[in-house]
């Protein structure tokens, strides 16, 4: 396992002059408006993380913060998706996320180690608010690399994890307002506005979401090259009771090759799970191809296969291991994802497809 502890002195020390003057220079292709054109951004030789949406820009100062303690990488990424999972305002994920139909908040989460090439996970976790942390006592305490529902609270209560009620009045409101509407949107084939079909240029509206969900899932690289990555969801509003996405599911949710690179995504995870996203990623890295169109080619492959998928929400990014970064997603305007390096923490729009 890595530990990739660093003292602040050496943290910086990938912060060179070329380094100061990259971390304030203007954004360049990736990430940026449509139309600049430039030179791809790198984050080569000094910490870089990638997280999704806006609440990944506390998560990756949080981990920063950790790394330049002397934390490991596996802490940073571990500590840094913590403050989104103990935040009750980031509805999608841990304390406070929506709940599934029967009212029940079930958890998933993943972490993977580069450097080892080893991961932990759990999936339909009840009644844990740090489920990343169970699932790096999954990896770390085990030689399994998936814990599901009753055997993961088990596991985790015998860790020492202390149960608690995870449903916020505002979650469980919602969730009592979605209930009582005859009309309610719905995961079962031929219920009732099942999977509710939009227009393309309308923004997904599964059953209760809004602008404070999705997913987290966050990748992180050290000024020696070595990646980790990790995940954590609450899955979809209002699921079916054991529903699992794409977060805990290796290579969907996220994929990590220490001598290639890594990539996470976000989104609609039935879809994303289907289509191995995150692998898949790394697999057109691993064939010389760089992050942007990596992440690019794989959600066009979505709309080839499934040209109705032209309607879901669907975001990718990715790294390789020679610090270069992209990120994309099918819809324009879809994806705010958040970059850090030193000198520089920032959200961003990722580029569409469509």
């Amino acid at each position: 396992m890595s530990d990739g502890k660093l003292t602040r002195r050496r943290f910086f020390q990938g912060l060179t002059a070329a380094g100061v003057a990259a971390a304030v220079a203007p954004s360049y292709a990736l990430g940026a408006p449509e139309g600049k054109a430039g030179k791809a951004e790198k984050a080569a030789g000094r910490p870089f993380f990638i997280s999704t949406w806006k609440h990944g820009k506390p998560a990756n100062e949080k981990a920063a913060d950790v790394l330049a303690g002397g934390g490991s990488l596996l802490d940073a990424v571990e500590k840094g998706i913590n403050t989104a999972e103990l935040d009750p305002e980031v509805m999608s994920v841990g304390v406070g996320a929506r709940p599934n139909e029967e009212g029940v908040l079930q958890l998933d989460a993943v972490i993977m180690d580069g450097p080892t090439h080893r991961a932990g996970a759990v999936a339909a976790l009840e009644q844990i608010a740090t489920p990343i942390s169970v699932a790096r006592r999954v990896m770390e305490k085990t030689y399994h690399t998936l814990l599901a529902g009753d055997g993961a609270l088990r596991f985790a209560l015998a860790e020492g994890f202390e149960p608690q009620q995870l449903l916020t009045p505002k979650a469980l409101e919602l969730w009592m307002k979605w209930k009582a509407d005859p009309n309610r949107k719905q995961f079962r084939r031929g219920a009732p506005d099942a999977k509710p079909i939009i227009r393309p240029d309308e923004k997904q509206q599964r059953p209760g979401l809004d602008d404070d969900h999705d997913t987290i899932t966050m990748v992180a690289l050290d000024a020696n090259s070595n990646l980790v990555a990790g995940g954590s969801t609450s899955g979809l509003s209002w699921k079916l009771s054991g529903r699992v996405g794409d977060v805990p599911l290796l290579g969907c949710g996220i994929f990590v090759d220490n001598t290639v690179g890594a990539a996470g995504a976000t989104g609609d995870g039935d879809e994303m799970a289907k289509f191995c996203s995150s692998f898949a990623i790394v697999e057109r890295m691993r064939a010389g191809a760089d992050p942007q169109s990596s992440c690019e080619a794989v959600l066009r492959w979505m709309l080839a296969v499934h040209p109705e998928n032209e309607k879901i929400e669907a975001c990718v990014y990715a790294v390789s291991k020679t610090g270069e970064f992209g990120a994309a997603s099918i819809r324009p305007g879809d994806f705010t994802y958040a970059v850090w390096w030193p000198g520089m923490s920032e959200l961003r729009t990722a580029k569409s497809v469509l």
